[in-house]
């Protein structure tokens, strides 16, 4: 056996990798090329959606705050829809049908719950608006019954947040009108459940009432608290656009990493001219 320290002979080593042909370099390009654009082009339309989101926000955000304006009236209601209408400042007046009352399933920063939906004939028109009243606990659904019955059904001004309807049910769970089980606010559905007509194609989420706010108001009311809608948007779409963006720079990277490769290959093979 030598013990002559020299290196095995050249059959015996890795051989070294040749070089990609022409056209499979190209092919490679083009691929690349193709995820570049697409990443690029994700990511535009990423910062495009950003900019709309944020004047969707602003939008909204002005209609909530707005003084309210009444609330649309039947030769309206073909055209309100959620781009439009949505979170609009409203005001109807009319009077509380409490015997049609329906109570849809809630969470909240009260706890679970429901919301008391109250149809509203409306003094000027006869027509039903459906009234979101507000929350009320779990516990408080047995005695809604005996509060309901005892609430005024006078001429009221109510004013709140204009909501489009909400069909089938919510995410996890599906209307089920003949059990009387509601988990979101489907106006048609309810409609049709109480056999109400001329219903108004959306809901008003009231205002919190003055005296009646989520830090003083008991958990055990039957009275509902209003004012809580939540507003909120997501809006990652900078998160999305960077990632993008930098998928579209790693394709730049790896393009550039094949191309000093082949190379360098190539000048180790063709060696010193």
């Amino acid at each position: 056996m030598s013990d002559s320290g020299q290196r095995p002979p050249a059959e015996g080593r890795a051989r070294q990798r040749e070089p990609h042909s022409a056209a499979f370099l190209a092919a490679v390009a083009l691929v690349q090329l193709a995820l570049f654009a697409g990443f690029l082009a994700l990511g535009i339309w990423q910062v495009e959606r950003r900019a709309w989101k944020l004047d969707l926000i602003e939008r909204v955000d002005s209609r909530v705050h707005a003084a309210p304006v009444p609330a649309p009236g039947p030769d309206q209601w073909p055209q309100v829809d959620a781009a439009r209408d949505a979170y609009r400042h409203v005001e109807v007046s009319g009077s509380f049908q409490h015997d049609n009352e329906t109570l849809v399933q809630a969470s909240t920063e009260l706890g679970s719950g429901y919301w008391v939906l109250t149809p509203l004939k409306r003094d000027d028109d006869g027509t039903i608006v459906l009234v979101n009243r507000g929350f009320v606990p779990s516990a408080a659904r047995r005695g809604r019954e005996a509060a309901a019955a005892g609430e005024s059904t006078g001429p009221v001004r109510v004013t709140g947040l204009l909501r489009v309807s909400e069909p089938d049910g919510s995410f996890m769970r599906d209307n089920d009108p003949e059990a009387d089980r509601w988990y979101s606010r489907d106006v048609a559905a309810i409609a049709a459940a109480r056999g109400l007509d001329n219903v108004a194609p959306y809901f008003i989420d009231a205002d919190a009432d003055a005296d009646a706010t989520p830090a003083t108001t008991p958990a055990s009311t039957t009275t509902p608290v209003g004012g809580l809608t939540v507003i909120a948007f997501h809006n990652n779409h900078l998160v999305y656009a960077l990632t993008w963006f930098a998928m579209a720079l790693m394709m730049l990277g790896v393009g550039a990493y094949v191309l000093r490769d082949e190379r360098a290959l190539r000048r180790r093979r063709d060696g010193p001219h």
